[in-house]
């Protein structure tokens, strides 16, 4: 009984995720009659058009690839300055670490919307608003509290012994930390790696504050919405999907592509 009630909630969870996600792609390849006509049917014909429109008449093309280099970037300074910090806190007595520690776990208890006005006044007096480097900056961040409390606990499950038979070796503590640590850390670089793409991809409040003005250096997510909020009376709904289609797209060849190493990092450290 414990089995069915399990496996059937399961079911229901899985349901509830995949089919609005169906939907979504369907209704991309539709026409708005279509859409407004039978919203729960079938499209007769597959709309590429769609598609089309929304990757160049919404610029949809541009702020995808504006996402791409903020997300690249951001992430890329995330894990570095985040396991090496976390590698420090792991496997390195100093006085003050357990304080410095917990100051860098006290950041996942604070909400990113109650900085906004100071954040917004620090960005601009740097003379970073607007700009990509300042979005990078703020998105790294805010993601460093969870990445060095998650690779803390992953760096502290890897054997000392590896480690003490490097330095027996003559490895100096960098090429210790870059060729040895970290390939064994791999696991739980990727799985984090993952968390903060996805919160890096989807993140709205922090652009739609920082990056005012220029269009041309917006990311996807102001993109969407400056498109869901020009539709007025419109009514362009297919294009619509069609870009958030291809929002989703990324988020999904990621997971799909990772998910048994998300799977193992988060596992890792139970096992070991």
């Amino acid at each position: 009984m414990a089995n069915t009630l399990s496996h059937g909630f399961l079911l229901l969870w899985g349901l509830l995720t995949v089919l609005p996600l169906l939907w979504m792609f369907l209704s991309s390849f539709k026409s708005n009659g279509e859409i407004l006509a039978d919203p729960w049917g079938l499209p007769g014909a597959l709309h590429w058009d769609n598609w089309a429109r929304a990757w160049t008449g919404a610029h949809i093309g541009r702020y995808f690839l504006n996402s791409l280099v903020v997300v690249a970037g951001s992430v890329s300074l995330t894990m570095l300055t985040g396991a090496t910090a976390a590698y420090v806190f792991a496997r390195y007595e100093f006085r003050g670490r357990q304080f410095v520690y917990y100051l860098f776990v006290g950041g996942l208890m604070f909400p990113v919307f109650l900085a906004l006005v100071p954040l917004f006044f620090v960005v601009r007096n740097a003379g970073l608003f607007g700009t990509w480097t300042g979005l990078i900056l703020v998105y790294s961040a805010y993601s460093l509290p969870f990445t060095v409390f998650f690779l803390t606990a992953f760096f502290r499950t890897l054997p000392t012994s590896v480690a003490e038979a490097a330095m027996v070796d003559g490895c100096g503590h960098f090429r210790l930390f870059f060729r040895v640590m970290l390939p064994m850390a791999r696991p739980g670089l990727i799985s984090v790696a993952i968390f903060n793409f996805l919160s890096h991809w989807n993140q709205f409040l922090l652009p739609q504050v920082l990056m005012q003005g220029d269009e041309s250096k917006w990311v996807l997510a102001q993109g969407l919405f400056a498109l869901s909020v020009s539709q007025g009376y419109a009514g362009d709904y297919a294009r619509l999907f069609a870009g958030l289609s291809i929002a989703v797209l990324p988020v999904l060849a990621v997971y799909v592509a990772f998910q048994r190493q998300v799977q193992a990092g988060l596992t890792a450290g139970q096992l070991k």
